[in-house]
């Protein structure tokens, strides 16, 4: 594609889960609503994370495997862009890729979703209750308050995952309140968990969009669709993660957020994968430090949790 003028076609590659078309689908309609006459086509990308359901994401490579594929396919030019939930994106992108666009982050809770109706908190869970989730984090914060459950692998996407859960293989799951609301099944969110109980994911609710660090004319036609705020927001998150080399292995959570008056607060938490022990820190500072403010949140876990901690969790 020329960096020179316009295009009028682009080529938007995505994993093929209803979840991912949902998002991709989102970007193409506001892509096409911004710039009239652009005509942009989703291509579906079946990624190593969408093969291989049967094992933990730690095991088989980590949460580049939900989006290689698609950036190979972008550096041979088959693709121009790649719309990310950006808790799936690696804190280091290949070399010559960049995500100059975040959209507004939706609500970045996580759902307890339980097949009686009356546990509606973490607590309220049946002693010994079987708990399925693939995530690290929940698995870690779930335990953390009730360490007599069993938490089982659960992995697979949203229907697949709640199909499992109506069909009684658990008690309950977890899944993120911004999925289920981009997918039409709201209704099925009435569990939502505040940050003390589940911190969310890095980055969760935000969608990232990728694209050639040198493609400037694609730069130009998702200039329109960047919101500064959640984009600073997640570089507090990212900067985080990467001050703790964060992965797979590793269960982080953390929320920045903006107070609207020119200051960011981040909330963050690094747990034990069997729930103890827990540390956590909270920073504040101008917003146009957002990366410092991350870098400096990992820096204080670090020293709360002493290098023992995070060797042990590398060799998890």
């Amino acid at each position: 594609m020329s960096t020179t003028q316009t295009p009028t076609r682009l080529v938007i590659g995505t994993r093929g889960s209803p979840l991912a078309l949902a998002q991709a689908g989102m970007v193409r309609d506001l892509l096409a609503a911004a710039h009239p006459g652009l005509a942009p086509v989703l291509t579906v990308i079946k990624t190593s994370g969408d093969r291989f359901l049967d094992r933990p994401l730690a095991e088989i490579g980590g949460k580049g495997l939900f989006t290689k594929e698609i950036e190979e396919e972008m550096l041979a030019g088959r693709v121009d862009i790649a719309v990310h939930s950006m808790k799936d994106v690696a804190t280091v992108l290949p070399p010559g890729l960049i995500i100059p666009c975040i959209l507004p982050r939706e609500e970045p809770w996580d759902v307890l979703l339980s097949r009686d109706p009356q546990v509606r908190e973490i607590k309220d869970l049946p002693d010994g209750a079987v708990v399925g989730t693939a995530s690290l984090r929940r698995r870690a914060q779930v335990l953390a308050r009730r360490p007599d459950v069993r938490v089982v692998l659960l992995r697979g996407n949203v229907g697949t995952r709640m199909a499992k859960l109506d069909a009684g293989e658990m008690d309950a799951t977890f899944l993120a309140l911004a999925g289920l609301r981009r997918l039409g099944l709201a209704d099925a969110a009435f569990n939502v968990l505040g940050e003390e109980e589940m911190l969310p994911a890095v980055a969760q609710g935000a969608i990232g969009i990728e694209c050639r660090a040198g493609d400037a004319a694609t730069q130009c036609l998702l200039a329109p669709l960047n919101h500064e705020e959640t984009a600073t927001a997640i570089a507090a998150e990212r900067a985080l993660l990467a001050a703790l080399e964060g992965s797979c292995r590793m269960p982080i959570a953390a929320l920045a957020r903006l107070d609207g008056d020119g200051d960011l607060a981040l909330h963050a938490r690094v747990v034990a994968p069997d729930g103890s022990p827990s540390f956590e820190t909270r920073l504040t500072g101008p917003e146009d430090e957002a990366e410092r403010i991350g870098r400096d949140a990992g820096a204080d876990l670090r020293d709360q949790a002493g290098p023992a901690f995070f060797a042990a969790l590398g060799d998890a």
